[in-house]
């Protein structure tokens, strides 16, 4: 998987284990609706690590909490 998809579905983990919809994190983060939509679809060019802090501290965790998922593991990224 592409490092984008993989990006797209750890969040998606993390706002199902909150039950959090698109919105909710939105609300959490401060990150724009249409951006998460964006990253989300993986519609995104270039994703800035400032983004995924901003998501994280909505979420009360850590770069290193978002990163520390089997879905980041170097087999299951090809780009």
């Amino acid at each position: 998987m592409l490092l984008g998809e993989a990006v797209a579905l750890r969040i998606k983990e993390l706002c199902k284990e909150r039950q959090l919809s698109q919105y909710g994190l939105h609300k959490l983060s401060g990150v724009p609706q249409s951006t998460l939509s964006t990253i989300i679809n993986c519609k995104f060019p270039g994703m800035k690590l400032r983004i995924i802090y901003e998501i994280c501290e909505g979420l009360e965790i850590s770069l290193n909490d978002f990163f520390d998922s089997p879905v980041f593991d170097r087999e299951n990224i090809t780009d």
